[in-house]
């Protein structure tokens, strides 16, 4: 190799870093001004403009009906949540978003392993971040605030400071592709994906509708915990998920449901992963009814959950 060849290739890879350098500015530069930080401080995250008047970012973000948010002018102004489902783990802020434009969002496929992805946030009004990534895993699956498995994620490397939870994941032509809901091992980022599915979903949630899905009203432990537990207090062990608390009033407080109850069946379907009771959740949703099969002590007995409609 000689001197002309080794200056050649190291041209080509500047070339390269410039180009990429490019491209995140650029999207920084047209798609900036779409990112908004919400609350103040680190205390919350991020969002995006998807609509005039409508910002969209993650429902663990949060707290309460209304909520501050920051644009890139800095203009501070309070934004109210129009709709949130955190089963999927987006909301919809309703908001004077000004002359700020919407962020660019096409119909898509998933990007594929190895694609560049570009990053931008607004970690609680605190100013714009943009990062470059690369899809590191498709169709990936994680909890939403609620202990339900949201499919379809998209796991990438562009790193994301602590905020930053609710902001766009963009391909390197500044399109919308996903948004950046969790950190998970190795600080790689799991997005939802900005399929036709999420759109629908957002505009539903822009018109105040909320998704229809049952209830029991519960807090639960896992099968694998709810085995420890049991063996703990020298119960034998069972597979199913353990109610460690039950809402006044809920369908399950109706029921007969009580707290330290095992869940060993639900539908005719056997617990032996938490999925399962929620798939039988939603089949009974819109007012119908669920049998259950419980476990109290070393007593088994089966209770029917009556939803009189469905309920968050």
């Amino acid at each position: 190799m000689t001197a002309d060849d080794g200056m050649t290739a190291m041209t080509g890879r500047t070339n390269v870093i410039d180009e990429i350098g490019a491209a995140i500015g650029e999207a920084a530069h047209r798609q900036g001004p779409a990112v908004v930080g919400l609350g103040r401080g680190w205390s919350l995250g991020s969002g995006v403009i998807v609509a005039p008047g409508r910002v969209l970012t993650s429902a663990h973000n949060l707290r309460h009906d209304e909520v501050t948010v920051t644009f890139g002018d800095g203009r501070r102004v309070p934004g109210r949540v129009a709709g949130s489902d955190p089963d999927l783990d987006v909301a919809v802020i309703e908001v004077d978003t000004g002359a700020a434009a919407p962020v660019t969002w096409p119909d898509a496929d998933p990007p594929a392993i190895g694609r560049p992805v570009i990053a931008l946030a607004n970690p609680g009004g605190r100013g714009l971040r943009a990062t470059l990534g690369f899809v590191s895993a498709g169709a990936r699956s994680f909890r939403g605030p609620r202990g339900r498995r949201i499919s379809g994620a998209i796991e990438h490397t562009a790193p994301l400071p602590r905020g930053s939870s609710g902001g766009p994941l963009l391909d390197t032509a500044g399109a919308l592709i996903g948004i950046n809901s969790l950190r998970s091992d190795g600080g790689l980022i799991l997005a939802v994906p900005a399929d036709a599915a999420l759109r629908e979903r957002v505009e539903a949630l822009g018109r105040g509708e909320a998704p229809s899905r049952a209830r029991l009203g519960v807090a639960i432990a896992p099968p694998r915990v709810a085995r420890r537990m049991r063996r703990s207090v020298g119960l034998p062990e069972r597979d199913g998920v353990l109610v460690r608390a039950v809402q006044d009033g809920s369908p399950a407080a109706r029921a007969g449901l009580a707290r330290g109850d095992l869940i060993v069946a639900a539908g005719g379907r056997t617990v032996d992963h938490v999925d399962v009771l929620y798939d039988a959740l939603d089949a009974a949703a819109g007012g119908g009814r669920l049998e259950l099969a419980i476990v109290r002590g070393t007593e088994e007995r089966t209770v029917t959950v009556a939803f009189a409609e469905a309920v968050l």
